[in-house]
């Protein structure tokens, strides 16, 4: 393999890695890098919107309506030009947060050919074949890798295989012949190391990787619940864009005689329906939203549809150790036998922590020992002087040392420490007396502490540790010390609508204790054994309700996750180990701290710079952010689009002319379409941030069709207005076009500002001021010559007076209308179990 690879067993010279970088490329997926500029051009024409776009073009082109074909084209380039603009800017930004947490690789490099080698992290991008690599538990594979070395390891590779278990991988003469990927000298990119280390020889890299391979056979991921959910309504949109020439081209000819004169209508009519700057807009909400999370909170956006989805979020699972609590337990308590303070309990443990470190050389103290440590007097531990230590042994789950004791020649001191029920046995008790002192301990532990024996004998000097015939001192009880920002972070969350869950491998009792001082009420707790009773259908029930759930294993996680999706909630969860890989799959939205497990940081949607429950409060509010304006674009777009459609329709139908001319049609809706750009700028009202934003296709389509049919009827009422004011619509139909053009403009203004305040005014923000803008084209444009080019042309100042009186009425029935839907909507959230 060295031959082949021209390599050896030192690692490759700086000066051959970059040659080989220069040939081979960046270790990489290739459909992973960034996509040009002109590449995203010609995907966004690929659009669904676009397409109906250009063929409705075409049909105007096919009847020679070069006016409408040639505003159906611009509105085509230039939804295309801002969309491919966006999302290139958007995939610039989200490659510069994903080097923030760029994943490396240790390897073995040299400077020169007679240098010794030296290992070092670097960027896995920069891995060449023929390099050296080191591998531990929690690693991702970073290429095509043969073992040169191995410890005890096993691979994750079910992105490759699909087995859910991990394997064993060694340094085996034999290999035997199940092939590639059962060949355990081989470790292919994309997977991970579940236990163990290695050393091993990079083969291939980047294109030429299996990975790379599958990854072009597997094409793109599954859609997420926001793509979804946008996808249903933009097909529901699609079939009534694409639906309404015909039935307008029949209508006309059987109530009018007209025939195919009216297809630039019916095409312009059609247009008007499609809200072609949806990708536009979710694409700016989504990428300004991530970057200003990266900016000022440090979370990273690895996939933009994932902000959306966090803002959906509803359930947040977490484990308790590092995200509740911090790594370190904390004394809490040193008693003596009867159940009283102590504080010589805690000193005789904290000595046998102290020279089991010392004596028996082990590297670091454990979790409890250091908070033994901690917690002791640092004279009183010096005055002990330590002889001999047998160190904690999990099988007897002791730990005992002998000491030294100032004033007691010829005399020491055994000091044993450990589990309870070990130590109770090596004492000198009666069995009622250990029965007391074991239920003292079990009402400690029911608290949701965990609890230390200490006891104690003379030796004489010289003699070896004999762990019986001890006298009992007491109990160290220690609890779990709370994360500072975790009891405020709780609070905001549950602020939101977000209900936290705890899903942890660890004791119940200590579980429900560290919520219970965080201010977290326990609905329920469920340990992993009833949990293995239960079918889905019980669980998903259960779960519902249920905060704690004890002592699971990976598969216990990904499974209750499960369960609260089939229950109608948006789950997302935060992990950062190997074990958390199957809940982070599962999950709506995964989220992991930077300082994870490179397998887990790899497969998050959001990477947190700290693992700290108060940035993923952030995230949610930045999230809810951009769904609300995202959902507040599709409610006022398609609300008033359907509302023209309507009442074009109508006019067309009971008027001898068309009620406005295609190219008028057209040059609104652009108008319209550059006015809407603003709700990717604008800020939702408070109470859009205090519950999920969920894109319902439904409720959305209700909306539409409620707020739609409003908006036609004031469309319909300017008919009587022009009727007045130009006396009869048939006497002149430049004015009537005119008066037409000015009420949709007006109208659609009135609409953006009155549906995006929510529940309370704000200053005037970009929302506003585009709404301005936009009523103020449609006032002057028909008196310039831009009007007159287009057919428009200036309106009697009576017309403006009753048109007044006409938008003032709309507003009073589209406020109270407003606010009867927002009582309804508020009641339905307020159900329970919805």
């Amino acid at each position: 393999m060295f031959r082949r690879l021209d390599a050896g067993p030192r690692g490759l010279t700086e000066a051959q890695a970059e040659e080989r970088l220069a040939r081979f490329g960046e270790n990489a997926i290739p459909d992973a890098r960034d996509p040009s500029w002109p590449r995203l051009f010609v995907r966004s024409v690929r659009d669904p919107f676009t397409a109906v776009l250009l063929c409705l073009g075409l049909v105007s082109a096919a009847v020679f309506a070069w006016g409408t074909a040639s505003v159906i084209l611009l509105l085509v380039v230039v939804s295309c030009v801002l969309r491919a603009s966006g999302e290139h800017r958007a995939a610039r930004s989200t490659a510069g947060l994903r080097r923030l947490v760029a994943t490396t690789v240790t390897a073995q490099r040299r400077l020169h050919e007679d240098t010794a080698p030296v290992t070092r992290e670097i960027p896995v991008e920069e891995l060449v074949p023929g390099d050296v690599v080191r591998l531990g538990p929690g690693d991702l594979i970073p290429a095509d890798v043969r073992l040169l070395r191995s410890t005890g390891l096993t691979v994750h590779q079910a992105a490759l295989t699909g087995e859910s278990a991990p394997v064993e991988k060694s340094t085996v003469e034999d290999p035997g012949d199940d092939g590639v990927f059962q060949d355990p000298r081989l470790c292919f990119q994309g997977s991970s190391v579940a236990s163990g280390s290695a050393t091993a020889v990079v083969t291939a890299t980047g294109g030429d990787t299996r990975f790379a391979a599958a990854h072009r056979r597997t094409g793109k991921p599954p859609a997420t619940t926001f793509e979804r959910s946008v996808q249903g309504v933009s097909w529901i949109l699609i079939r009534f864009a694409l639906l309404t020439p015909p039935l307008v081209l029949m209508a006309n000819a059987a109530l009018r005689g007209r025939g195919l004169e009216t297809l630039p209508f019916a095409v312009a009519v059609a247009v008007g329906l499609t809200p072609e700057m949806l990708p536009v807009l979710v694409t700016t909400c989504l990428a300004r939203g991530a970057a200003l999370l990266a900016r000022t909170h440090g979370v990273i956006v690895r996939r933009l549809p994932a902000l959306h989805d966090i803002g959906a979020m509803d359930v947040l699972c977490v484990d308790k150790t590092g995200t509740l609590t911090q790594d370190r337990p904390v004394v809490h308590r040193a008693l003596d036998a009867e159940g009283h303070d102590d504080p010589e309990v805690l000193r005789w443990a904290a000595a046998a922590a102290w020279w089991s470190l010392q004596l028996a050389d082990l590297p670091a103290p454990d979790a409890l020992d250091e908070a033994l440590l901690a917690a002791a007097d640092e004279d009183a531990l010096m005055s002990y002087d330590g002889i001999t230590a047998r160190p904690f042994d999990p099988a007897r789950r002791l730990a005992t040392v002998i000491v030294r004791t100032p004033g007691r020649l010829g005399t020491h001191t055994q000091i044993t420490k450990g589990a309870v029920d070990a130590v109770l046995q090596r004492c000198a008790l009666s069995d009622d007396e250990r029965s007391r002192l074991r239920d003292l301990a079990d009402t400690q532990a029911a608290d949701g502490l965990r609890v230390l024996a200490v006891a104690t004998t003379a030796r004489p000097a010289g003699a070896r540790p004999q762990e019986r015939g001890l006298t009992f001192r007491g109990l160290v009880t220690l609890r779990d010390d709370l994360a500072p920002t975790a009891a405020e972070a709780l609070a905001g969350l549950a602020a939101r609508g977000v209900t936290v869950k705890v899903l942890t491998g660890d004791h119940p009792g200590t579980t429900v204790r560290a919520c219970r001082d965080l201010g977290v009420p326990v609905a329920g707790v469920l340990t992993a054994d009833r949990l293995d009773t239960l079918t889905d259908p019980e669980l998903t029930e259960l779960a519902r309700r249920t905060t704690v759930f004890a002592r699971c294993t990976p598969e216990h996680k990904a499974r209750i996750i499960r369960a609260l999706q089939a229950g109608g909630h948006t789950v997302g969860f935060l992990g950062d180990g190997v074990n958390d890989l199957p809940a982070l799959r599962t999950a709506d939205v995964g989220i992991a701290p930077r300082d994870a497990a490179g397998v887990s940081r790899e497969n998050a949607d959001l990477v947190l710079a700290e693992k700290d429950l108060t940035a993923i409060g952030h995230a949610v509010a930045a999230g809810r952010h951009a769904g609300g304006n995202i959902a507040t674009y599709l409610r006022i777009t398609l609300s008033s689009n359907l509302g023209n459609v309507i009442a074009m329709l109508s006019a067309g139908l009971l008027l001898p002319f068309l009620p406005m001319l295609p190219a008028q049609v057209l040059v609104q809706n652009l108008c319209f379409d550059a006015a809407q750009l603003a709700f990717a700028h604008d800020r939702p009202a408070p109470s859009a941030l205090r519950r999920p934003s969920v894109l319902d296709p439904r409720a959305l389509l209700r909306f539409i069709v409620g707020f739609g049919v409003l908006n036609a009827v004031a469309d319909l009422a300017t008919f009587g207005v022009l009727a007045f004011a130009l006396r009869g619509p048939g006497d002149d139909e430049a004015l009537f076009h005119s008066g037409w053009f000015t009420e949709n403009l007006l109208t659609q203004a009135v609409v953006m500002v009155l549906l995006s305040f929510g529940r309370g005014g704000r200053r005037p923000g970009p929302v506003t001021w585009s709404a301005a803008g936009l009523a103020g084209v449609g006032l002057l444009l028909p008196a310039s010559p831009a009007g007159a080019a287009l057919g428009l042309s200036p309106l009697p100042g009576v017309y403006y007076v009753l048109l007044a009186a006409v938008l003032a009425l709309y507003a009073v029935a589209l406020t109270a209308a407003r606010t009867r839907h927002g009582r309804v909507s508020a009641a339905t959230v307020a159900q329970p179990g919805d």
